[in-house]
């Protein structure tokens, strides 16, 4: 590369490669390391070592200035550039150039007629600048625009955000990664197990609060607790830069802790160090360890951050020692733990009537206890823990996680939202925290671009799992939240993750029949696929609803109403109240069927519906209904309304046309204008949340 002196035959075999597959804009990390053959973890650490810079980043830079080549050798358009170097995006290929060299494509184009030499900024600048924002300090590197070079070198200094485009979020160089392996009891009494446990659980928290920081979650690691793996194979797993051993043993009031931090690109120690401290020193001790990790691995610290890793969670050691007993019946995760977990923190706050962390996990552990309960027991005891947690300290993610969970459970969804939000804040790597963002994102307040970015980070943080099953349900919601965004591929790549680690995954062959409807829009295909799916248990009464829809959608109304009357029957024999949303459909099919009355209290529950529903969804809803009301002008204002919206899911755009009653809307003027609107709504959210979450380092 002519720009950036790399050196060495691995490189250059590197650069030739991108080059020679320069406009496909799929080929990334994986490709590239298949290509040299060797491992994506070689590939990166190879290309870290010879350019400071990720493997991510040495392909886009290899596209950028394949693009400046062509700026100056050819005379095509911008547009065809970026789609010649592999950038789809128009916008995007503008925004990189301009990060890289400091001018956008014209304003190069501009110069080289001016005869004004170019060059890319200086990637190899070590040095960074740390500016405070948003209570975090943010690199910003140094832009040289250089003048007239035979007159005057002009320096002037321009700070713009370092903004490296990650494709492939299992590059970990982007962001320095560590995992906590669970710590050894070296006590001779086993029962010392959870206090060790603790030591282990207080320095993942603290590592978790700093924001320049990937910290893998406990449940990610606690399958390597009895492992014979090495040190190598577990961070090629969770695909870390660093890890953290330690062991540790109480003898009366004396407390050692040994603890080391190992590189995993070499596996060797970079910091190693034993404590000898009475209990009462515990948490100094704990505090000291956190700061001096992120020391030894240069991470940035804030101010804030360094006063909550310095915050004592209480002053009382007996009352800690309770707390750290409750953790660990938690950790089992039975309603018996979690009775004996509560007794245990009951006891930490006689100790210390002001142990806000007590009174949070007291919370979370009752919310637990009532989790899918029909009729819910513990509401008051849920939000009087929580407040009184909050009262002692509101600056802790758990007072905040035990609020929110308070709210949950009376179903104020929105309520619980901000406390979440502001729980990331003191705790940016709390995976409970993002995973719960996930789900209300994609079920109680649907909204599918936080949806999406909430399950990858969750996955970030909870790359591994204590077995194939989970890890398969995992990749289903990650599969399930992009195809919601229209990332068809994506959706393909990750629901074949999850059947290769649970075949017998009950929803995967559900959700990937409409992954394949996606590719071939074939009514007659997927409806076929859908029964064979629901032979396999003709209980599934989500398959049965949906065999039900297509048929409807095919206008074949005596097979629509075969499976809608037997849903119905199950519905109503279990008191169930599912798919309000499908009323209007269940109620024409019926009256197609001579059903009349029958169809009549299906019309009047879907009105009720609309006029209670308070999702995005409620104008293409109304709209359906004003529709079967015989009032197009009013189905068109409630479509130009929904066109209005964001984040709505895919399915929309595949299935809305499908709906028998839109037939007698094409005849309307502004019928093809507002249809086109709402498909060119969803994919300008769609290229602003891939360009988003690429910005994130989250794909």
């Amino acid at each position: 590369m002519s720009n950036i002196s790399y050196q060495g035959k691995f490189i250059e075999q590197a650069e030739a490669l991108v080059l020679e597959h320069i406009s496909n804009e799929q080929f990334g990390v994986s490709e590239l390391a298949e290509l040299m053959n060797m491992s994506r973890s070689n590939l990166l650490r190879k290309i870290k070592k010879q350019t400071q810079g990720s493997a991510s980043q040495f392909i886009r830079e290899v596209r950028l200035q394949k693009g400046m080549t062509l700026l100056k050798e050819t005379e095509f358009t911008v547009s065809e550039i970026a789609y010649q170097v592999g950038f789809s995006n128009n916008s995007y290929f503008i925004k990189c150039f301009r990060d890289y060299y400091g001018y956008s494509p014209g304003e190069a184009r501009k110069k080289l007629g001016e005869h004004v030499e170019l060059e890319p900024e200086d990637n190899q600048d070590t040095e960074a600048i740390e500016v405070t924002k948003k209570g975090g300090f943010h690199q910003y590197r140094v832009h040289l625009i250089l003048g007239i070079l035979l007159v005057l070198v002009l320096a002037v200094f321009l700070f713009f955000p370092k903004e490296t485009l990650h494709t492939d979020k299992e590059d970990a160089d982007f962001k320095t990664s560590i995992a906590v392996l669970p710590f050894k009891n070296m006590s001779s009494d086993a029962d010392n197990l959870y206090f060790v446990n603790g030591l282990m659980e207080s320095t993942l928290n603290n590592l978790q609060k700093i924001e320049d920081l990937q910290v893998i979650s406990r449940t990610s690691v606690e399958k390597y607790r009895d492992t014979d793996k090495t040190i190598s194979e577990i961070a090629e797993e969770l695909k870390v830069n660093y890890l953290i051993e330690g062991s540790g043993q109480r003898s009366g009031d004396q407390v050692l802790l040994n603890i080391q931090l190992i590189d995993a690109s070499n596996d060797t120690p970079i910091w190693a160090e034993q404590y000898n401290h009475k209990t009462e020193d515990i948490f100094s001790v704990q505090n000291r360890v956190a700061k001096k990790i992120a020391e030894a691995i240069k991470v940035t610290v804030t101010p804030a951050e360094l006063q909550q890793i310095n915050k004592k969670p209480t002053e009382n050691v007996l009352a800690y020692d309770y707390y750290l007993k409750g953790l660990e019946q938690i950790q089992e995760a039975t309603k018996a733990g979690l009775e004996t977990a509560i007794s245990l923190f009951e006891k930490a706050i006689e100790e210390d009537p002001q142990f806000a962390l007590a009174y949070a996990q007291i919370a979370i552990s009752y919310y637990y206890l009532d989790l899918n309960q029909a009729e819910k027991r513990y509401t008051d005891i849920i939000n009087n823990n929580a407040d009184k947690a909050l009262l002692y300290d509101s600056k802790s993610a758990e007072s905040l996680i035990a609020k929110a969970l308070y709210y949950i459970n009376i179903n104020e969804f929105r309520l619980a939202i901000p406390h979440l939000e502001k729980a990331l804040d003191y705790n940016p790597n709390a995976s409970s925290v993002v995973q719960i963002l996930a789900d209300l994102y994609s079920r109680a307040i649907p909204d599918t671009g936080k949806y999406l970015e909430y399950a990858l980070k969750g996955l970030q943080l909870d790359i591994e799992a204590n077995d194939s099953i989970s890890k398969s349900y995992m990749y289903l919601a990650l599969s399930n939240a992009f195809v919601q965004n229209g990332f068809t591929e994506e959706a393909q790549k990750y629901i074949k993750l999850a059947l290769d680690h649970n075949p017998q995954n009950y929803y995967v062959p559900f959700l990937n029949v409409f992954i394949q409807y996606t590719q071939h829009q074939n009514m007659e295909k997927t409806t076929e696929a859908l029964l064979k799916e629901w032979k396999k248990d003709t209980t599934r009464l989500d398959i049965m609803q949906e065999v039900a829809k297509f048929y409807y959608f095919q206008e074949k109304y005596d097979s629509a109403f075969y499976y809608y009357n037997k849903f119905e029957k199950i519905k109503k024999k279990n008191g169930l109240n599912m798919y309000p949303q499908e009323n209007l459909k269940i109620g024409l099919v019926y009256d197609k069927m001579g059903f009349h009355d029958k169809a009549e209290d299906y019309y009047k529950a879907y009105a009720e519906y609309c006029e209670n529903d308070q999702s995005i969804y409620q104008p293409a809803s109304l709209a359906i209904k004003y529709l079967h009301d015989e009032k197009p002008d009013l189905a068109i204002e409630q479509l130009k309304l929904f066109a209005t919206k964001t984040n709505y899911q895919y399915w929309i755009l595949l299935f809305l046309e499908e709906d028998p009653l839109m037939k007698s809307l094409k005849s309307h003027p502004d019928y093809e204008a507002v249809i086109q609107k709402i498909n060119d709504r969803f994919w300008d959210n769609h290229n602003q949340l891939k360009t988003s979450l690429e910005d994130k380092r989250l794909i």
